[in-house]
């Protein structure tokens, strides 16, 4: 005897990849992608010339910058910097920026 066949409702391509993205450890990735691509988007190619390397860990943006004095000069301005980020975002992504 043969069980009855599942019926299979249509989704649209949209709701199957929000399927997939909305597994934690490729959101995660995903939204690091974006804070990254975001860094030169909003702070501009002279300050990215200047950007050695973008970590995002626990809500925590850490960023090597190369020039000391502009990263004394970006330390001023963290909170603005976290504020665009999430704004851009529309989500809560970072909540502390760490310059080295």
């Amino acid at each position: 005897m043969r069980s009855p066949k599942k019926k299979f409702e249509p989704q649209t391509i949209g709701e199957v990849l929000d399927d997939i993205v909305g597994s934690k450890a490729l959101k995660t990735g995903l939204n690091n992608a974006k804070v990254v691509q975001l860094w030169s988007k909003l702070m501009g190619e002279n300050i990215e010339r200047y950007t050695d390397k973008i970590i995002v860990k626990n809500k925590t943006l850490t960023i090597s910058i190369s020039s000391a004095p502009l990263r004394e000069e970006l330390t001023y301005g963290k909170e603005k910097i976290i504020k665009m980020i999430n704004e851009e975002t529309g989500v809560k992504l970072i909540e502390k920026i760490i310059f080295r």
